[in-house]
């Protein structure tokens, strides 16, 4: 399978430790087995703003709490043995503008969308949005199916 005339070699996905981009760790691998690409996991992270000069007292364990959020991620997919094919990446910064430019390397980038019910649940979030309008390649999004939080790893 290619797009545009190009094979598929390598998949991002944006990972926020939500049952929607455990979802798309999961397509990305479904998408990436039979055609030989890599799938990269991104999570990101960033300090608050400060405003005025103040800082903020307790802002500290941002990076290693998101390492954390990735790695449990990966793991819930994936199990122990994580796939050849598979890596992760902790990236400093906004989800929107990290998963922008790691589209430019991209052969296609995945993330979740976290529906939430009624009217509200058929609009696209922020990020998928924004990664949707300014990709640099194709884009993927997809939802949590009904029952997925309870599906086995790897599947």
């Amino acid at each position: 399978m290619n797009i545009a005339g190009a094979p598929i070699a390598r998949i991002v996905v944006g990972v926020d430790g939500s049952e929607a981009s455990l979802e798309a760790l999961r397509q990305a691998q479904r998408l990436a087995t039979p055609l030989g690409a890599k799938v990269q996991g991104i999570a990101c992270w960033e300090y608050p703003q400060v405003y005025s000069g103040y800082v903020m007292m307790g802002i500290e364990g941002f990076e290693e709490g998101a390492r954390r959020i990735l790695d449990e991620a990966m793991e819930q997919v994936f199990g122990a043995d994580m796939p050849a094919n598979v890596t992760s990446t902790l990236v400093r910064g906004h989800p929107r503008e990290a998963l922008i430019d790691a589209s430019r390397e991209a052969d296609m980038i995945v993330v979740g969308r976290r529906g939430h019910g009624g009217f509200g649940g058929l609009l696209l979030g922020s990020v998928s949005s924004a990664i949707v309008a300014h990709a640099h390649c194709p884009v993927l999004v997809v939802h949590t199916p009904e029952g997925a939080a309870h599906a086995p790893k790897g599947s």
